[in-house]
């Protein structure tokens, strides 16, 4: 049985350890506009700060946890107020919990800045020779490269401020880029993801399994098929390839219920974010019927390593940080640990997730 007193008391930490990260001076990253780069500190427009109100919007919308909207609300009052930086696919990622923001309040004033994101986004985003969206970060130029952080940062946004505005073209193009995505990114012989692909040499640079890379397919399709309404045969597909990078995954996940940073290198070091993400996507994708009850299973298992990773002070142990292209297999290995938002909401996803299990319990 699960103990939602527990999940509720770890959700409560989370928050805390998520909205109190600072940036101590540890990484030096500055931006191509010779601003400084802040990827750890929660009052920074930056993808792991993206990913993190992600995770509160979800925990608003499911729980109806007042605290975490008027975190949100507060949040993007200020950023908005201090002008927004310039646009990138990294730069998108704080854009998803504002169009859920907007769907439920639909107030103007969130919506406004959407609408001019989302018509640069389809008029002026750098594209592959695919037409996927060449990853263009805050600090470098990704020419010709498609990563799969893309479609968490970027076409979630899409879809989910596509759907709540009925603008149909930002959803095609949210779909469109996943099927371009997976095209060049899965693995057909096992289902999992590889983290790019290079038009300049035509090849999947280390061939990396990336564990957090796949989660962000994983979490990232499921949520998908619930931010927008997709035709028939677009939403089989997707359920047929997460379920067969779920089952990939599955087979993968270590005795301790976690994932290696590379899924299929056991000697690679246990990832928490990553672990929390595709945990997350198992008990979800049971609850919504798309995977058997042994994905539940698996998920509980990622669950219980999540939770053991939460410290007393609310801060998610045992995540990676922020992750380039790896041009061989050490590069991951190498990447060190340290506190992020992103970690935080992938641990919040997941519990609230599991909260799910718990109701109409007393």
């Amino acid at each position: 049985m699960i103990d939602r007193a527990l999940l509720t008391d770890r959700i409560d930490r989370l928050v805390g350890g998520l909205t109190g990260l600072k940036d101590e001076g540890h990484f030096d990253e500055p931006n191509l506009d010779g601003t400084k780069g802040d990827y750890v500190s929660f009052d920074s427009w930056e993808w792991p700060q993206g990913v993190g109100l992600y995770g509160l919007a979800q925990l608003w919308l499911q729980t109806g946890d007042d605290k975490a909207k008027a975190i949100l609300e507060a949040w993007y009052a200020n950023q908005l107020a201090a002008g927004l930086p310039s646009q990138n696919v990294n730069t998108t990622a704080p854009m998803l919990a504002l169009s859920l923001l907007w769907r439920k309040t639909r107030e103007e004033k969130w919506e406004a800045p959407m609408r001019d994101w989302a018509d640069t986004i389809l008029s002026s985003m750098p594209r592959t020779p695919s037409g996927g969206f060449q990853h263009n970060v805050s600090d470098k130029i990704n020419d010709n490269e498609l990563w799969d952080d893309t479609l968490f940062m970027v076409a979630l946004f899409l879809a989910s401020y596509g759907e709540g505005a009925g603008r149909a073209d930002l959803v095609e193009e949210a779909k469109f880029q996943f099927l371009v995505h997976t095209l060049y990114l899965s693995e057909p012989e096992t289902g999992l993801w590889f983290h790019g692909w290079t038009f300049d040499g035509n090849h999947n640079f280390a061939r990396a399994r990336w564990a957090r890379g796949n989660s962000w397919i994983s979490a990232g399709m499921l949520d998908l098929l619930e931010l927008a309404e997709l035709d028939d045969g677009s939403r089989r597909y997707f359920e047929m390839v997460v379920k067969s990078q779920l089952d990939a995954l599955i087979a993968l996940q270590a005795e301790s219920g976690a994932w290696h940073t590379l899924v299929d290198d056991p000697e690679s070091y246990e990832e928490i974010s990553a672990t929390a993400a595709i945990g997350y996507a198992l008990l979800k994708g049971a609850r919504l019927g798309i995977g058997p009850e042994s994905w539940r299973d698996a998920g509980l298992k990622a669950l219980d390593a999540v939770i053991a990773n939460i410290g007393d002070d609310g801060v998610v142990a045992n995540v990676s940080y922020g992750t380039r292209m790896g041009h061989d297999l050490q590069f991951y290995r190498d990447i060190p640990l340290h506190p992020t938002a992103y970690g935080q909401s992938m641990a919040l996803l997941c519990l609230v997730e599991a909260l799910n299990l718990t109701k109409g319990e007393a």
